[in-house]
């Protein structure tokens, strides 16, 4: 079959399945394939002047087995194993959530406000993109991850040496381990109802791990339990951002105020949704 034929089959098969985006997946798909089997990195130009060539069987093989594991739903990053993220590769695997592109308006928040030199705490760090892509971009910082859970501290390690940043891992229930004082504390924390979680794209539901996205009965239970412990943590004027969910700028920002922050800002994503409440320690 030639490589044309078989992104066009792909295509169709996804569609029957009802897999969102079902023709940019035939093509992600076909490419790792291509790389995975062949060794041999491909781009849309390659593709032009290739589409007309015989796969070779194995490739074909290989290709038919990843696009019949993302009809059943498996979330096309646990596939090839990775996801940008602000402009980095990231190897991502069932125990953390994918980063989303909206999770880059925090990054971008931060680092408006990010000095060199300073502590950078990363609370529910997963697969810690949002921490390293800080560290990219600010010199001299040091920075911390926190995350309950050890197999996403794994990851988190892992796409730190790939991505050549130092940082600091720790397994922790929150503040439960963490020593010392901080400049910053940014965090996307699970947030959605539980009751809702129900009711997400089985790539969500059934694929990401729980831990990360069940944020209890009203979402708001661990933006409650960062903000009660926080204080002890942070040194006086430090920047506190967190993500949210579209519904909870008001919530979250009452929270903040409760807490003695001040300079309280609800920052929008691309489409015009809340997705960012930032302030600062009073």
């Amino acid at each position: 079959m030639k490589y044309e034929e078989a992104r066009k089959w792909a295509e169709d098969i996804l569609m029957q399945a009802e897999v969102p985006d079902a023709g940019l997946d035939a093509w992600y798909l076909l490419e790792y394939a291509i790389a995975s089997v062949e060794k041999r990195q491909t781009g849309r130009g390659w593709y032009l002047m290739n589409r007309d060539t015989a796969m070779e069987e194995k490739t074909f093989r290989y290709y038919t087995e990843l696009v019949r594991k993302r009809c059943t739903r498996i979330p096309l990053q646990h596939l090839t194993g990775e996801q940008e993220f602000f402009g980095y590769t990231f190897s991502v695997n069932e125990q953390v959530l994918i980063p989303r592109q909206d999770t880059e308006i925090l990054v971008e928040e931060a680092l408006k406000r990010a000095k060199e030199g300073m502590a950078l705490l990363d609370m529910c760090t997963g697969s810690g993109c949002i921490l390293i892509s800080i560290l990219k971009n600010v010199q001299k910082v040091r920075g911390t991850g926190v995350d309950l859970s050890a197999a996403a501290l794994e990851v988190a390690r892992e796409n730190a040496q790939k991505l050549q940043t130092e940082a600091e891992f720790i397994q922790s229930d929150l503040f439960e381990q963490v020593e010392g004082k901080y400049d910053m504390l940014v965090s996307n924390p699970p947030y959605i109802q539980t009751q809702v979680i129900e009711e997400l794209m089985p790539e969500v539901r059934e694929h990401e791990p729980r831990l990360a996205l069940d944020g209890m009965a009203d979402g708001l239970y661990y933006y409650r339990s960062i903000l009660s412990q926080c204080r002890e943590y942070l040194n006086p004027g430090a920047d506190l951002l967190f993500e949210i969910g579209a519904d909870q700028g008001e919530a979250v920002s009452g929270l903040l105020l409760k807490a003695g922050f001040t300079g309280i800002q609800v920052v929008k994503d691309l489409a015009g949704l809340d997705r960012v409440v930032l302030g600062k320690l009073g």
